[in-house]
């Protein structure tokens, strides 16, 4: 009876260990289970992450670098003009030849360390004193170097003892829509602000009929009274625009803003410091941009591109033997669908160019090497 109750109580005993070891592998098991279930989530979530950060799935683009870039290189412009009669004896009176002073403000940019300024030429025009205040406070007076009122560009130059910071110039025609760019400038007097946007279109022209027919980039970035002549700038931090007007139905900023384009900006620069005046290159070609009401009255079937009406004799069109009824589709490569996309190509060429231009005859694509010509205006 001893005998029975001692192996009882060792078998018990062992049954007693063998539950607890078991509890305690479990236990362990089931502690790595979750570790490393938790790990791998964890690793699975960084590879996932990481792989959306190179894709740029999720991240935006980091738009400091061309602020810091540009903020210095943009200016306040103050134009004092004089006014030839005033409207009040009372003021006259009063005040002197100070009633006959207005005052304007606008932006510019400054794209040489020497102090050559790029603006607009509504920001000084009829002015009798130009003071051009840097980002650092320091004013200096303006010298107007010259101008184009057709595309509403105006070079300044200011002296000073130190070397300036300035803005490159961008390609405008490689600037893709969407693309994310800021603009700099000085809206209401406030200095040295910075807002962001994409190009929402290129080569608008607001008035199809204007014989103007300039072309812009337009842009949702905000631009208000005071940002005309400042700086558009892709997220390099390279000039690919001069802010130049917004179009809405208040006057105040509403959505859209339009520049214009570095690649004309900056031949027009080079013209004046080059020449003194903007020097025109032209094909000679007289026409209208394809519609579908316009190839329907034409009877053709192309709808995109520049139908020639007229070629201007002795100009380039003439001698490389384009013809009335000639549709231009490309210039160079660059796609033509509107008035300003030629117009706007060509206005960053001037005379002596040769432009590559290919068109439709007779429903058959042809090339031919354009020389443009000076135009006699």
């Amino acid at each position: 009876m001893k005998l029975y109750i001692k192996i009882l109580s060792v078998s018990t005993l062992c049954s007693i260990l063998t539950l607890l070891v078991y509890s305690n592998i479990s236990k362990d098991d089931k502690i790595d289970y979750q570790t490393k279930f938790i790990s791998d989530s964890i690793s699975a979530f960084s590879v996932n992450n990481t792989t959306q950060k190179n894709l740029g799935i999720s991240s935006l683009p980091d738009l400091t670098f061309a602020a810091s870039k540009t903020i210095d290189a943009v200016v306040h412009v103050k134009n004092t003009s004089i006014v030839e009669e005033s409207d009040s004896w009372a003021l006259q009176f009063f005040y002197g030849d100070d009633s006959k002073k207005k005052v304007g403000t606008g932006s510019g940019v400054i794209i040489s360390p020497d102090g050559y300024i790029i603006t607009n030429y509504h920001v000084i025009e009829n002015s009798s004193e130009v003071i051009v205040t840097t980002n650092n406070n320091k004013e200096y007076e303006a010298e107007i170097i010259g101008f184009d009122e057709v595309t509403d560009i105006a070079v300044l130059k200011i002296d000073s003892n130190i070397k300036l910071d300035y803005i490159f110039f961008g390609d405008s025609d490689s600037t893709l829509i969407g693309e994310w760019v800021l603009a700099v400038g000085n809206p209401y007097n406030l200095n040295s602000t910075v807002t962001a946007g994409i190009v929402s279109s290129k080569s608008r022209d607001l008035n199809e009929y204007d014989q103007k027919n300039q072309s812009f980039i337009q842009t949702d970035a905000a631009v208000n009274f005071g940002n005309s002549g400042g700086a558009l700038v892709n997220i390099q931090g390279e000039l690919i625009g001069i802010n130049t007007l917004i179009q809405s139905m208040t006057g105040g900023y509403v959505g859209y803003s339009f520049a214009v384009p570095s690649n004309t900006v900056r031949k027009i620069f080079e013209d004046i410091i080059e020449y003194g005046d903007v020097q025109k290159g032209l094909l000679g070609v007289r026409g209208v941009a394809l519609k579908s009401s316009y190839s329907r009255q034409l009877n053709i079937n192309e709808t995109e591109g520049f139908y020639i009406d007229e070629i201007e004799e002795g100009f380039g069109a003439d001698s490389a033997g384009l013809t009335k009824g000639d549709i231009i589709k490309s210039v160079d490569g660059f796609k033509i669908n509107r008035f300003s996309d030629l117009s706007g190509y060509l206005s960053s060429k001037r005379p002596g160019d040769r432009v590559e231009v290919n068109y439709v005859r007779e429903g058959k694509l042809k090339t031919a090497i354009v020389i443009l010509k000076k135009s006699s205006n």
